[in-house]
């Protein structure tokens, strides 16, 4: 039997890892200043103190809440083991107080090994439900609810119980009912884009190889040194800087490096920085991107004028004020783009209907264009992407827009 190749067992090495958020997270599980120590420590507590808790987790989608709350709850099985019960429910399935009863008493029976009444009633469950709490409270065990979805929640726990409520809403506690806000600790972690010390961490982690496994020593420490050297060039940060400027979050940044390793030479056996730039540049097709590029000069010259009046905090501009800050670009490096009204009426026009441009109302479509508001419709980021991939493009124009930064 031929045995596998060093390459192709590090790439179903480093795929598994990304797909296993748990793993992800735990490279960002040490500082006792992170959501994990603090999510840790309050459910911990609540356990050894026998009392009541609750709390929120909040953040965006894909922020990592889930995932953290994973690794904090296997963590807590492994060490008290018989003093937890775990129960999940979601928003989206649980929200009214019979759908959610029901599937209480439902994985309390499994948890216990009894058996589940489906046509039992609201009162039946609903009662079971409070004796079972009882019981486990006599039994100095703590029952964690887990609930996804928290905003569209209105549940009232008062047994000896820890809630963890889920939500990407900021004001998820706000929306419950004043007697259930009332009995809520009002307790809430954020969770936040990782800063770069993080990302850093995060990336070896994932992508490092064990030098103590079945790997050949030799091929894990190049593969090893090889990784740092990407993690510490320039252009490799500017490429997840640009990816985080586009999305944040660290469950899509685990799919960009997907990607990325996918696109690893097996005959090398190593990743290198062609993989990510190749990733990105997959990723990252956008539709304005491919309007910009398909622009002419003068439209460029026009989009940098309107940025920059955005810049100079000129919240309402139409194709006059335009106009005056191409003059004085113009009078101010001499350019040779330099073009007449006429010409440059025309090339608003189409960017606005390439949709590059737009009007800040309706009203605007029923003016003449020459003084209707006016607004930009692409990022400063895609603007400046734009230009930067633009073959022929005006010194001037990337020189003009590095200042804005």
């Amino acid at each position: 039997m031929a045995r596998e190749n060093p390459a192709e067992k590090a790439l179903g090495l480093l795929r598994s890892r990304l797909c296993d958020p748990n793993f992800a997270f735990k490279a960002l599980s040490h500082s006792d200043d992170s959501n994990y120590s603090k999510l840790k420590f309050l459910v911990s507590s609540s356990i050894t103190e026998a009392c009541n808790n609750s709390i929120l987790l909040l953040g965006p989608r894909g922020s990592g809440k889930i995932a953290v709350l994973e690794v904090v709850l296997s963590d807590l099985l492994q060490e008290y083991p018989d003093m937890i019960s775990v129960i999940r429910l979601s928003g989206l399935l649980h929200g009214s107080d019979n759908c959610a009863f029901k599937e209480i008493a439902r994985q309390l029976c499994m948890e216990h090994q009894l058996v589940f009444s489906r046509m039992a009633s609201f009162d039946d469950n609903s009662q079971f439900m409070i004796a079972m709490l009882r019981e486990c409270g006599l039994a100095h065990k703590t029952i964690i609810f887990v609930l996804d979805e928290f905003d569209l929640f209105a549940l009232s726990v008062t047994s000896q119980a820890v809630v963890i409520g889920v939500s990407c809403r900021l004001d998820a506690d706000m929306l419950l009912d004043k007697r259930v806000r009332s009995r809520f600790s009002h307790r809430k972690l954020l969770f936040l884009p990782p800063a770069n010390e993080d990302i850093q961490r995060l990336l070896e982690h994932i992508l490092s190889l064990p030098t103590d496994s079945s790997f050949p020593p030799d091929y894990a420490v190049a593969f090893n040194a090889k990784l740092q050297n990407i993690l510490a060039d320039e252009r490799f940060k500017e490429i997840i800087s640009t990816y985080l400027n586009f999305d944040s979050t660290v469950k899509h940044l685990l799919r960009y490096l997907f990607r990325a390793v996918s696109y690893m030479d097996l005959e090398s056996g190593m990743l290198s920085l062609e993989n990510f730039k190749a990733a990105l540049s997959n990723i990252q097709r956008h539709p304005k991107l491919e309007c910009i590029k398909d622009c002419s000069i003068l439209e460029l010259y026009i989009l940098v004028c309107m940025k920059r009046l955005e810049v100079k905090e000129q919240n309402s501009y139409n194709f006059n004020s335009v106009m005056k800050e191409y003059k004085s670009i113009h009078d101010s490096v001499k350019t040779s783009d330099y073009f007449a009204r006429n010409v440059c009426l025309r090339a608003f026009e189409h960017l606005l209907q390439r949709e590059l441009i737009g009007f800040t109302d309706n009203r605007g479509q029923n003016h003449s264009i020459e003084f209707s508001p006016v607004k930009l419709l692409v990022s400063f980021h895609e603007l400046h992407q734009g230009l930067k991939s633009y073959g022929s493009c005006p010194a001037i124009l990337q020189q003009l827009m590095d200042r804005q930064k």
